[in-house]
């Protein structure tokens, strides 16, 4: 197999893109590193592409592997054929490859070699080979009559040639290939209750769908309900059809041996063959429905990490709760804490009023502009205390619901109490609700992205699996949006291109002995981060306030000669690149004309573009473009909600069949798919996405049962 050419097809991409990212990779590069600064190289490939591409190139390497063991075990075995050796080249999975090596592959004791051990092995080929003058099985089987091999009678030789048979034709790799493609295009996924209460389970009690059909989170919910004793599941195919197929590739008609190979072949179907085939094809329809959940996931996860930050802006953090009270925290405008402290703003507990002087006096004290409201137990009461302060204050302050998912872990882990050694695990609550505000990004790094909660049916996916995904996915973002290298936690550091746990820790105690980083070259003195570290992170790492003021940018260190080159060449110096940019400079530039520019500055034009763009908005945020996050003043309960009420909300999860809005109720509404577009669409994601401000229109709402329905398609006037 050409894996390179193999990989262009699968991306639509061209053979040199994919040779040049398969060596860029070979190299040792990050994929940040590699998307960002070697885009000539690899013709500008994104981070997304280059992370499918390193994934798909994993899996068809350990095919070759698999192909060349396999070959290489066969031909010890002396029976490598040009047939195999065909079938092996043509193998595109590595089912295909277990199927071809089935034949050969040491076996357990099983009844066909139990019947070759007592000299079986003729009576079956002759009885496979359906002569037309071939004499009647019975006749066939007399010679083989041996009591000392353990066969005493014809019966006996019979049934042993059928399981050495039956172990022929399930042994077929063409014969189970086809009957796999046939079964998963036609075959039906079904599920049966396997108890009389099937609680959630109970739209799967008794279900079918077709097995090419399903979608992704139905196999997940069977898979569960199975899991967990409350379901049968199967899969369900034709059998006729089954054996029409196995009897053309087996049986030949005309011979007084062709019932005996019928009945052996109806044994290989019903014991070997498609029980094997019911397994692979439920493995496949998990492997896609975990991809496709992880995909979901990671797209979510994505869009949530790169949500505006509430910049500059002294936050009020409230960690909800019940009997130990909602735990308060306010943070500077750079995340500092400031203050701490306890309430009680449930009326049963009958101190909300003194929790309201609390909260006024740290809002009047401290300056406080934005409250940060955490989404767990008791959410909906502190919401509606906040909105009620917020009433009875001069000042303008706004506060805005946080999804507090992984809260808690993070409080409770050794990071958590490095961080805040001073403080309990609900008062860092406080303060992480308050910074997700803040800056999601730089908060979220400290917490495993599988407990962020914004996919669904994590925990029934390849747990490894997952969190590569979803580490990839925080990488990008981290790598995408850029660190400051004098600020940054080591969570923070350690998702940047290159740097690993020691190597964050190392930077930060750096910074800790010898005072903030005046120069991006500073980082070379910094334990165990050689050349090849420094490379791949130096143009993630911003230093604000440094000497050179490149530092401040994107603009990678290896690209500064060129970098200076372009200020002289546009008219500009060192110190006309102030925090507002250069503006003019890409008309400048464009006058001079880019291409001529970038021949004689000795680089290519996709880098020349980045440094023009970055010199225009040194340091910018890729995160200020998008809307920012809706802060709130007021609340509604789940009472006040009527059918047709228009709402303005904010998504928090997008999932195969809908999407999960806050419209400011303590419950979010969920939009089926068939409420998202007035257009058709295959999945939520192709109309909405984590964090978009979206109007809605509510369809029902069941008080009893906590659950809300809702529309984004506009109701029609009159």
């Amino acid at each position: 197999m050409n894996i390179i050419q193999k990989l262009a097809e699968e991306l639509g991409i061209q053979e040199w893109q994919a040779e040049a990212a398969v060596k860029l990779l070979d190299e040792g590069n990050t994929i940040p590193f590699i998307a960002r600064y070697r885009k000539e190289a690899h013709g500008t490939l994104d981070d997304q592409v280059l992370r499918a591409l390193s994934e798909r190139l994993a899996y068809l390497r350990k095919l070759e592997e698999e192909r060349e063991k396999v070959r290489a075990a066969i031909e010890e075995q002396g029976k490598l054929t040009e047939e195999i050796t065909a079938a092996l080249a043509e193998a595109a999975t590595l089912t295909e490859i277990e199927d071809i090596y089935r034949p050969y592959r040491p076996k357990r004791k099983t009844r066909a070699s139990v019947a070759k051990a007592k000299g079986l092995e003729g009576l079956a080929l002759a009885i496979y080979a359906q002569e037309a003058d071939s004499p009647a099985p019975q006749e066939l089987a007399v010679s083989y009559v041996d009591e000392e091999k353990g066969v005493a009678t014809v019966e006996e030789a019979l049934q042993g040639a059928s399981d050495i048979i039956a172990e022929m034709i399930s042994d077929d790799a063409e014969l189970r290939k086809r009957l796999r493609y046939v079964c998963l295009m036609n075959g039906q996924l079904t599920a049966k209750a396997a108890a009389e209460d099937v609680g959630v389970y109970q739209n799967y009690a008794d279900f079918s769908e077709r097995t090419d059909k399903i979608a992704g989170h139905r196999v997940l919910a069977v898979n569960r309900g199975e899991r967990e004793g409350f379901l049968k599941v199967a899969v369900a195919f034709d059998r006729a059809k089954a054996m029409a197929i196995v009897y053309s590739c087996h049986v030949k008609a005309g011979s007084p041996c062709t019932d005996a190979v019928i009945a052996a072949a109806d044994d290989a179907y019903d014991r070997l063959i498609f029980p094997a085939i019911e397994r692979d094809i439920r493995a496949t329809l998990t492997d896609a429905a975990c991809e496709s959940a992880m995909k979901v996931f990671s797209m979510n996860l994505r869009h949530l990490l790169m949500q505006p930050p509430v910049k500059g802006k002294v936050t009020l953090g409230l960690d909800p709760g019940y009997r130990t009270g909602c735990k308060v925290a306010v943070v500077d405008a750079t995340g500092k804490v400031l203050d701490t402290g306890v309430i009680f703003p449930v009326e049963q507990f009958g101190k909300v009023a003194q929790a309201k002087v609390i909260v006024k006096n740290l809002i009047e004290k401290h300056g406080v502009e934005v409250i940060a409201i955490g989404n767990g137990t008791a959410s909906h009461e502190t919401e509606c205390f906040a909105a009620q302060v917020i009433k009875e204050i001069d000042r303008k302050v706004a506060y805005m619901v946080v999804s507090e998912a992984g809260a808690s872990v993070y409080s409770a882990s050794k990071l958590g109490a490095e961080e805040f050694p001073e403080y309990d695990v609900s008062l860092r609550s406080a303060v992480s609700i308050a910074r997700r505000l803040q800056d999601p990004l730089a908060e979220l790094v400290k917490i495993d992205p599988k407990a962020i909660g914004v996919g669904q049916y994590q925990h029934d996916m390849p747990q490894n699996q997952l969190s590569e995904a979803l580490d990839g996915v925080v990488e990008d973002c981290v790598n995408t949006v850029g660190v400051d290298l004098n600020t940054a936690s080591v969570p923070l550091l350690s998702r940047v291109s290159g740097i690993n746990a020691a190597i964050a820790k190392n930077i930060v105690a750096y910074r800790q002995e010898n005072g903030a980083f005046t120069g991006r070259s500073q980082l070379l003195k910094v334990p165990k981060l050689g050349p090849k570290a420094y490379e791949q992170c130096a143009g993630f790492l911003r230093i604000p306030e440094g000497k050179n003021p490149l530092d401040a940018t994107s603009v990678h260190p290896e690209s500064y000669k060129a970098a200076d080159a372009l200020l002289a060449e546009t008219g500009y110096t060192h110190a006309d690149l102030g925090p507002a940019g250069l503006p003019d400079i890409a008309a400048r530039a464009a006058a001079i004309g880019e291409a001529a520019l970038a021949e004689k500055l000795g680089i290519g034009l996709p880098t020349l573009k980045d440094i023009i763009t970055e010199l225009g908005r040194p340091g910018r945020d890729p995160r200020d473009e998008l809307p920012a996050p809706m802060l709130r003043t007021d609340i509604l309960s789940l009472e006040d909600l009527k059918p047709g009420m228009e709402l303005t909300g904010t998504v928090r999860n997008v999932i195969d069949f809908g999407a999960f809005v806050d419209i400011g109720v303590h419950e979010d509404g969920l939009v089926h798919i068939s409420q998202i577009s007035n257009r058709f669409i295959k999945h939520p994601s192709e109309a909405v996405k984590v964090g978009d401000i979206v109007k809605v229109w509510v369809l029902d709402v069941d008080v009893k049962r906590k659950r809300i329905s809702l529309t984004m398609k506009a109701p029609k006037k009159g």
